[in-house]
Parts: structure tokens; sequence; C-alpha cells
């Protein structure tokens, strides 16, 4: 009996395991032909969908401390995000093509945050979102306010860390510290609307990139090389570019709050 019901309850897992893959549908395959097709196809929506939901309940059962370490490595890891455009900056000649290239080294803060399974606000607009929106709940909601009230103030301390260690110690060459704050001034540059805007398209692309794990691993932070190529305004990569100006003195608290971090993070969620 209990063997019987051990392998029900096997068949069953295999029923539900099958059911998220690309074969799932071809009735007239048997199991080897549609492992097969399962090894040459993409993963399927349904099964980017769950592991995108393993991975929001993971993160929603992570102790407040682990989320604020990982939180805080993020921000000072998107900093290089700022840093390596403006080392290129002084590099490359003054050409109409030097942002081309100038947007690349954008990418790099983003590479290090993923391939360090860091903390990202901006990420963690959609993986946690997906359990809520399953069991739709208390629980699941305290637990992602909990995880976005932690993540956001950790990332956004970490900015403010790291941009006075930009603007106050000798880390970097007067020419490239002139060439960040040259880079940075787009983070104040517009009104609370335009930067808003800027920020939904931002926001969804970042938040794109967990869609895109499954399918690209390690290779998706290049979607955030359109983030910098078109212009566009993430919320920490922006705190480190606005905190920066403010600690040199080229711009106010009121430019900070109202210019780059209230529209980036309103955005952000709203584009998550």
């Amino acid at each position: 009996m209990q063997r019987s019901r051990a392998k029900a309850n096997s068949v069953q897992d295999d029923t539900d395991q099958n059911r998220l893959t690309p074969a799932s549908e071809l009735s007239n395959l048997n199991e080897r032909e549609k492992k097969a097709v399962d090894q040459q196809s993409r993963p399927s929506a349904a099964l980017i969908h769950e592991t995108i939901r393993a991975e929001g309940e993971r993160e929603l059962n992570r102790s407040g401390v682990a989320l604020m370490l990982s939180g805080f490595s993020a921000g000072l890891s998107i900093g290089f995000s700022v840093v390596v455009p403006a080392i290129l900056m002084v590099a490359l000649p003054d050409t109409s093509w030097e942002h081309l290239l100038t947007s690349l080294g954008y990418t790099v803060g983003f590479l290090i945050v993923v391939l360090g399974r860091q903390q990202l606000f901006t990420e963690n607009t959609l993986t946690p979102v997906l359990p809520l929106l399953k069991f739709r709940d208390r629980h699941h909601l305290g637990q992602v306010l909990r995880l976005w009230s932690i993540v956001l103030v950790s990332n956004i301390a970490a900015t403010w860390v790291f941009s006075a260690v930009l603007a106050h110690t000798p880390v970097f060459d007067p020419q490239i510290r002139a060439a960040i704050a040259a880079f940075s001034q787009t983070a104040i540059q517009y009104d609370f609307w335009p930067t808003f805007l800027k920020a939904v398209f931002a926001g969804w692309l970042v938040a794109l990139m967990v869609w895109l794990m499954p399918a690209a691993g390690d290779a998706k932070p290049l979607v955030t090389y359109v983030v910098a190529l078109a212009h566009l305004a993430h919320i920490i990569a922006g705190s480190v570019e606005a905190s920066f100006l403010v600690h040199l003195g080229e711009a106010s608290l009121a430019d900070y709050a109202f210019r780059s971090l209230s529209p980036r993070c309103s955005a952000t969620l709203w584009a998550g």
C-alpha cells in the first residue's frame, strides 16, 4: 500500500513538473522524445514564472540582517556604474560616438550585483511580488513591504557612503572626479515628471532582467546598457550621482530628494 502511494505521488510530481516544460502539450510524443524536445527548447513562460516565484519566496524568508548586508553591498557595487563610465570619458577622445562606449561602463556595477547575488531594489519590485499575487494575504504583503524597506534603505545608505569616498578622498585623481561630476549632472537635470518617465522605462528594463534569468543567465546586466545609452533614470545609480553632487556642493538635499530620489522611487515601484 505504501509503495502504491509513493508511486502515485511520484507520478503526480512528474505530471506537475512536466506541465511546466515546452513539450508538455505534445501528446503524440513519448517521454524520451519529450525530454529531447525540452533539452533543445527555451524555458516555457510557466517555468520562468515558477522559478522566479520560488526565488521570491526564498528572498521573503531571509533574515533582516542578511537583507541589509546584501542591500548595502549592492549599493556600493552600483557605484562602479558611475565610476567606470567616468574613467572611460577621460580615456576616450571627445567624439560623437564616445557615449556609445562609455555607456558600456554603466553595466559594470549591475554585473557585480548579479554575479554576487546582491539585493538591488529595482530587481525586487518583481521577484517578491509574485508570491504575494499568488497568496494575496496580509502575511505576504507584510513580507514584501519589509523586504522593500530594508533593501531600499540599505541601497541608498551605501550610495551615500560610496559617493562620500569619491568626493572627499584622493582615491581617484581630480580629472576622473571632474568626469564623475560631469557624468552625474543628469541625475538632477530634469524636473519631477521628466525624471519619473525616464525612471519608468529604467525600472521596467531592470525588472525585465529577472525574466531573462533562465535564458540569459549572467549576461542579463547587458540590458542596463540601454538605460545608460538612452539617458534613462535608475534610482540607485542616480542616488550615487546625485549624492556625489551634494557632497561637492553642486546640488542641495532638496535637489536630491525631489529631482532624483522621489520621482525615481515612485516610478520604479509603478514600473515593476
